[in-house]
């Protein structure tokens, strides 16, 4: 079944951010990591990944205990940073075409605790003024919510476990890591049920 029929005109793309805290309006996004979805054989798998570091935007929070649980150290000389509106242009510009040839309408962002990482999205895309966002900009997938159903786990590393999926927690907090990994679990519980039924 083509992508676009069995999400409803969507473009599944598991989305992960990382921040200097918990509120999106004040708050620096400081790194994001995206992997669209694809099918392959009747399965669905991981495409390219687009990851950046960002550089906090002007007047940015940053919450020192949530730069000690990421162990994100915003002066590093290699963290090779830019500013989120290239960030986000960089993931718009790798989706945008993979949308059109799904013939999809919109990409829907897939996340664990998908909520959290659609409000950064949605703050940095207001913050940067860019227009024509690909993401559906309420609707999303949450890993949380499908593993608690279909794994009794909600927390991402117990989740994967519960899977068989491999995790380690000294790699976990990185964006490009644990959109990696989210991905794999949504994949997982997706090929668990298969695609749904066609109706008339």
């Amino acid at each position: 079944m083509a992508i676009k029929d069995r999400f409803r005109g969507f473009l599944p793309v598991v989305i992960d951010v990382e921040t200097g805290g918990f509120e999106a309006r004040t708050d620096a996004l400081l790194e994001i990591a995206a992997i669209p979805l694809k099918e392959d054989g009747g399965r669905l798998v991981q495409g390219d990944a687009v990851h950046h570091h960002v550089e906090p935007f002007a007047g940015a929070r940053l919450d020192p205990a949530a730069l000690a649980f990421t162990g994100i150290d915003v002066h590093h000389p290699f963290r090779l940073a830019v500013d989120e509106k290239e960030a986000l242009q960089s993931i718009f510009d790798q989706v945008k075409p993979l949308m059109k040839e799904e013939q999809c309408t919109r990409c829907v962002l897939v996340g664990h605790n998908a909520w959290f990482d659609l409000a950064f999205v949605n703050a940095a895309i207001a913050r940067t003024g860019i227009k024509r966002s690909p993401f559906h900009p309420f609707t999303s997938f949450d890993t949380a919510t499908l593993a608690g159903v279909a794994l009794g786990q909600t927390v991402l590393a117990r989740a994967c476990a519960a899977a068989g999926i491999d995790f380690d927690p000294d790699e976990a907090h990185s964006a490009l890591y644990d959109a990696r990994k989210t991905a794999e679990l949504f994949c997982y519980i997706a090929n668990l049920w298969g695609p749904p039924e066609k109706t008339q």
